[in-house]
């Protein structure tokens, strides 16, 4: 079964909050995923927090095409989170 995204939330520098369509939900950091000349731009946390679900691929990406693979997100180790950082 391909999985899709449904709904990102910048959470943190680098970390997103990430829902998908088979009911995951995952916290995840992007931080050691941003090399390469397309992922240059999302180092700034500004463009970062630009991030959204595209409609078509439905996938998280950003205004310059960047993005990654549901099943990639899916699949990556979750962040850690306090219960304070829950509770917010």
């Amino acid at each position: 079964m391909i999985i899709h995204i449904t709904e990102v939330k910048v959470v943190g520098p680098y970390s997103l909050d990430l829902a998908f369509d088979n009911g995951l939900r995952r916290r995840v950091n992007l931080r050691r995923e941003l090399y390469g000349p397309i992922f240059e731009p999302l180092r700034d946390p500004a463009y970062f927090a630009q991030v959204f679900v595209d409609p078509t691929s439905r996938t998280i990406s950003w205004p310059n095409g960047a993005d990654f693979a549901p099943d990639f997100l899916s699949q990556m180790e979750p962040e850690e989170t306090s219960a304070e950082t829950i509770a917010q």
